[in-house]
């Protein structure tokens, strides 16, 4: 338990945040009737892909149903990934939402299924719930006693020498019925200096790992200073008894349970990365601790979400095991994007729709997508421009509405901070037809790309010329 406490606590970190292809994406924009709005969350346009996302998204928060797959299907640039982000979003953090692309399982050191399984228990929550001891109060005074080296240094602060561990104190909590003084030993100090608790501040103690929570600054303090930061939680004064039982919820996956009990440096792994094969055995027994903790009531299992992208560069052995995987009464629900029609499954010599094995393709539900129309180029477009800070004027956003119909929504999406780069070189506050202009001459896009590649085809090296490898093969024969 001390592990999963820990495991638990390492999620609270801050997380930076950075601008991605995807970070504008905050839903599914539907309403409360599982109707999708037309601009929504970072969602524009693809109302029935995105109705129907609506249903799997219901589907998954009941948790009943095991062992169902989706198929994104649709071609590139058509909002897949941004469905399957709406989707992770939608469930929130408590649901597991893992993701994958399928190229990455042949470029690890792990075994194509040891890879898939890691990723199935990866997408797979365990709430555990346990019930601890805690003293919850509002802090009426906090007196630390310095060892007597500390006094004699002069000064209240202790010299470099001296540590929190030679220190003792009193700290005084109260509640709306009671108040008590505690003993403080030099660990107790140590948290409570780097929670920085002061008098005023309602705090929660963890008896039995001293960890200290600062739950806010109490409501009947509010007035001891004219200015508080923006961030400064004002609370009541905690009621009844200080000590309490409390019943604390970890959420963690399988796959981090797997690999604190199959690693020598257990909870480090996880951060390192190195999780390695993990045998069996492990796996069942982990199976089975969690089958009696959900039978004894102190755990509960989460369904979550497997995204895996690319889902053609599969191979028939990764399709197979699927098949059986999805037959788990643990399996997550399995979300798969592809942007392929009729091709080869990866290796063998038989051509499929999407590339996928007929009895895979079988147990789908396909969702399909389609081209974007000028209108919702133009609202992603706005939403882009916003998520990025980029100003652009009226006429600029129109051409590059018009550049995106011609040439492709991604190309058009780079050109925004590109052309955000020449507007400031020329000094200027907001982009203008003219940036969009000299950016679109720098950077080409597919088909331009294709067709200067035909002109200068014989410039570069190995070029294979039609005509020419003719002529070759009929001088050798």
């Amino acid at each position: 338990m001390a592990e999963l406490k820990r495991l638990s606590e390492s999620r609270d970190l801050t997380r930076i945040e950075r601008i991605g292809a995807h970070s504008h994406i905050r839903g599914l924009g539907l309403d409360s009737s599982l109707e999708a709005r037309d601009s929504s969350e970072g969602m524009v346009g693809q109302l029935p892909a995105r109705r129907a996302a609506g249903l799997i998204l219901q589907l998954i928060r009941q948790g009943k149903i095991a062992g169902r797959a989706v198929l994104l299907a649709g071609q590139p640039g058509t909002g897949k990934t941004a469905l399957a982000m709406g989707i992770a979003k939608s469930l929130g953090a408590e649901t597991p939402f893992a993701s994958v692309a399928a190229s990455e399982l042949f470029s690890l050191d792990l075994s194509k299924t040891e890879a898939l399984t890691q990723a199935f228990r990866r997408s797979i929550g365990v709430r555990i719930k346990e019930e601890v001891e805690i003293i919850e109060g509002e802090v009426v005074e906090i007196s630390i006693d310095r060892p007597v080296s500390a006094a004699a240094a002069g000064g209240s602060s202790a010299p470099s020498g001296v540590t929190a561990a030679g220190k003792t104190g009193r700290l005084t909590l109260k509640t709306t019925d009671m108040e008590t003084v505690y003993e403080l030993g030099g660990k107790m100090i140590e948290a409570l200096g780097k929670e920085k608790v002061q008098s005023g501040d309602v705090v929660a103690l963890d008896k039995a790992s001293g960890k200290v929570t600062k739950l806010g600054r109490s409501i009947g303090r509010s007035r001891d200073y004219d200015a508080v930061g923006p961030h400064t939680k004002f609370v009541k004064c905690p009621e009844g008894e200080l000590q309490k039982r409390k019943e604390v919820v970890h959420c963690v996956t399988l796959h981090e349970i797997d690999v604190i009990n199959s690693r020598t440096q257990g909870f480090l792994a996880l951060f390192t990365g190195d999780t390695g094969e993990i045998r069996a055995e492990v796996r069942e027994q982990i199976d089975t601790k969690v089958a009696e903790w959900r039978e004894e009531g102190k755990a509960e299992i989460v369904p979550g979400v497997l995204f895996i992208d690319e889902v053609h560069m599969l191979d028939i052995e990764c399709f197979s095991f699927l098949n059986r995987a999805l037959e788990n009464d643990m399996a997550p629900i399995l979300v798969i994007a592809t942007n392929r029609g009729i091709t080869s499954i990866r290796g063998t010599n038989y051509r499929s729709p999407h590339g996928i094995p007929p009895d895979f393709l079988d147990r789908l539900l396909i969702i399909t997508t389609q081209a974007y129309a000028e209108d919702d180029i133009r609202k992603i477009l706005d939403i882009r421009c916003d998520e990025e800070d980029v100003e652009m004027s009226a006429d600029a956003k129109v051409l590059l509405t018009k550049i995106g119909v011609e040439t492709s929504l991604r190309y058009a999406i780079h050109l925004i901070t590109s052309a955000a780069l020449a507007c400031q070189k020329r000094k200027g506050k907001i982009v203008e037809m003219e940036d969009i202009s000299r950016v679109y001459q720098l950077f080409l896009d597919v088909k331009r790309s294709t067709q200067y590649l035909m002109e200068y085809q014989s410039q570069y090296m190995f070029n294979e010329v039609p005509g020419e490898a003719d002529g070759d093969d009929a001088m050798q024969s």
